[in-house]
């Protein structure tokens, strides 16, 4: 199993949820609903999460927290692997008790925080567990009605500030704003049978390129390839820089350089890491091994020539801004 994409930084925000093997329960009775509660409560104090939301269901449970300390993974570990423990404990069981790793949908909280909270609160009701959202226990939309000590653990102040400068009536715009349905974007989004591991605008999506690409991009994770550039977008940057029609690209030129085309290869492994059959099909190499020292030749180049390294570093430029705005 390919592993999923983590995005870690301090002060991201996260959609994060997991179900049960074969989805088989994690929650069988009222007491393990409360121990996961509590459990998460000892992460929250031992990781230092900001929790907004949570919504546990008999087969799943979905988290909305905030990591100031850029520590999501340590923190999922100890919640679902202290969870685990001790349900086993309890219920005379061992072995894995979720289907695997947990999924976390890293958040613009700009556009989509209030939403999301409508989103797990109302999962309930999506369940058909229960027609009225203030009757469902297992769910922090009653704190965000209650005014009572026991809830203060819960990240709420932050999301009510968000609906009115007025405190008097923050609360009564939660509750008109989570009885309404779900937004049909986010409902679609997580209707998919795959879940994009990022939820966000165009700007938030090219901050994360701009800040975060270089030190993401893995082979073994599929989904950083939306890091990537698109090939059509570094073959019309190589044109436009020197001045050649796109066709030259797919064309050697017998004992001529061809310097666009060794160029558009190179940036396609440096920018994109794609493999060298890849690239030769994409370039209309008949030989990989020709790919290969192609990209030699032109990292050799870059090393050895000033002003052919200043013209790739400024195509490498150009293309990841481009990449970033079309986000």
């Amino acid at each position: 199993m390919a592993r999923p994409l983590r995005i870690q930084y301090p002060g991201a925000w996260y959609h994060v949820m997991n179900r049960g093997r074969r989805g088989e329960s994690v929650f069988t009775e009222g007491d393990d609903y409360s121990l996961f509660i509590n459990t998460l409560l000892e992460a929250r104090v031992l990781w230092n999460i900001n929790v907004a939301a949570y919504c546990l269901l008999p087969n799943h449970y979905h988290l909305l927290i905030q990591t100031p300390e850029a520590n999501l993974s340590r923190c999922m570990r100890h919640l679902n692997g202290v969870y685990t423990q001790r349900f086993n404990k309890i219920h005379g069981q061992d072995g894995p008790l979720f289907r695997g790793r947990y999924k976390a949908m890293l958040v613009d909280a700009d556009s989509y925080l209030l939403e999301l909270v409508r989103y797990i609160h109302r999962n309930p009701i999506r369940a058909g567990l229960t027609t009225a959202l203030d009757d469902y226990a297992w769910s922090s939309h009653r704190g965000y009605l209650s005014d009572s000590s026991k809830w203060d653990w819960l990240h709420k102040d932050f999301v009510l500030t968000l609906f009115s400068v007025k405190k008097g009536e923050r609360k009564r715009a939660y509750r008109k704003f989570v009885t309404r349905g779900d937004q049909e974007k986010l409902s679609g989004i997580f209707a998919r049978k795959k879940i994009a591991p990022v939820l966000g605008e165009a700007d938030f999506m090219a901050w994360l390129k701009r800040e975060h690409a270089g030190e993401q991009i893995n082979e073994e994770i599929p989904e950083t390839r939306i890091f990537v550039p698109e090939v059509d977008a570094i073959r019309e940057a190589v044109c436009r820089a020197y001045k050649v029609a796109k066709g030259s690209l797919l064309k050697s030129r017998r004992g001529m350089a061809n310097e666009p085309r060794n160029v558009a290869v190179y940036l396609s492994r440096q920018l994109r890491g794609d493999r060298l059959i890849k690239i030769g099909q994409d370039y209309n190499f008949a030989k990989y091994s020709s790919v290969s020292t192609i990209i030699e030749r032109t990292k050799k180049q870059v090393g050895l020539d000033k002003e052919f390294k200043k013209r790739v570093e400024k195509l490498e430029a150009i293309i990841r801004s481009k990449s970033q705005e079309q986000t």
